[in-house]
């Protein structure tokens, strides 16, 4: 069969100006010429109609365009850091960053990472830490930094914490060392990204006692917000070594650790522990805290009553 070339389509003068035939003649052509292995991936011009096509009204033109992108890989790349710099259609800017998701190439972390701070859609910002998470361990460094700048707000942070929790095994070593970083901020996503790492190991606890140990470790961390990350990561993974610590954690001074272990608690599901929870509660003064425990305590009854309705 033959295809038209690309390059009839793709003229300085009518990029982003082709109707809806002559885009899915385009994609036609571009599609066929890979199958036969004879598209020029050199191709600029092609190239930057291709990702001006990101922009088609028709969300399913859109995902051939990128997955189309995307199987021509990093000859791709500039021209799609192009369009996420500088393409005034938010559209395009956020097919842009998902399409370099699928290509993975290291040398976009720098625009990703401007496009994740500065771009004004928010759409983008998410996929481009999408496309920061899946380019892997170069991306780190520059996600730890944004943590730890205390001007970044917290939206952006929580993004990163779950772009770095994504990367998670793949960079553990790199991730772990930051367990001693100056910012609370980063300390915690890295208990997070011990989690993660502990959860895909879940059958094996042999191979955590690393992760299981640090985490341990942070439940005593001077920042609420690490104490607190690592008592509900302890409760999700139902970690009952971490007992102990979780009912000390139940007398801290700091109203939001002490809510964190009751939850925790109530997560890892052992019943010898609603006593201590019924004397934390009597000692307790805070409503809110209060309110956490009897929720913990009443969770866990239900858990003993279900228990005793089966052996009888």
């Amino acid at each position: 069969m033959n295809h038209p070339s690309p390059a009839e389509f793709s003229t300085a003068d009518r990029l982003g100006c082709l109707s809806a035939e002559e885009t899915d003649a385009f994609l036609q052509s571009v599609q066929g010429q890979m199958v036969a292995e004879a598209f020029d991936r050199g191709d600029r011009q092609v190239l930057q109609q291709m990702v001006e096509c990101l922009g088609d009204s028709r969300g399913m033109v859109r995902l051939s365009f990128a997955e189309t992108i995307g199987k021509i890989g990093t000859p791709a790349t500039p021209v799609l850091l192009e369009a996420l710099r500088n393409h005034a259609d938010p559209v395009v800017r956020r097919a842009a960053a998902k399409t370099l998701t699928l290509i993975a190439d290291p040398t976009a972390v720098p625009t990703l990472v401007d496009a994740l701070l500065n771009d004004e859609d928010m759409v983008v910002k998410g996929s481009s830490v999408g496309a920061l998470a899946r380019t892997g361990e170069v991306a780190v460094p520059a996600l730890l930094e944004i943590l730890a700048d205390a001007n970044h707000p917290e939206n952006y942070k929580g993004l990163v914490g779950w772009a770095l929790a994504f990367i998670g095994s793949e960079a553990k070593d790199l991730i772990y060392e930051q367990i001693a970083s100056d910012s609370p901020e980063v300390r915690a996503a890295v208990v997070e990204v011990m989690m993660q790492v502990v959860q895909e190991n879940r059958d094996n606890y042999r191979d955590n006692d690393r992760e299981l140990e640090l985490l341990l470790q942070c439940l005593n961390d001077p920042a609420s917000i690490v104490r607190c990350e690592a008592a509900t990561a302890l409760g999700n993974l139902k970690y009952t070594n971490a007992i102990p610590q979780l009912l000390e954690l139940l007398q801290h001074s700091d109203i939001e650790s002490r809510k964190s272990a009751a939850l925790s608690l109530m997560k890892i599901g052992d019943l010898t522990v609603i006593d201590s929870l019924q004397t934390a509660l009597t000692q307790e003064s805070e409503p809110s805290v209060a309110q956490v425990i009897k929720l913990a305590m009443t969770k866990l009854e239900n858990s003993a009553s279900e228990e005793d309705d089966w052996d009888n």
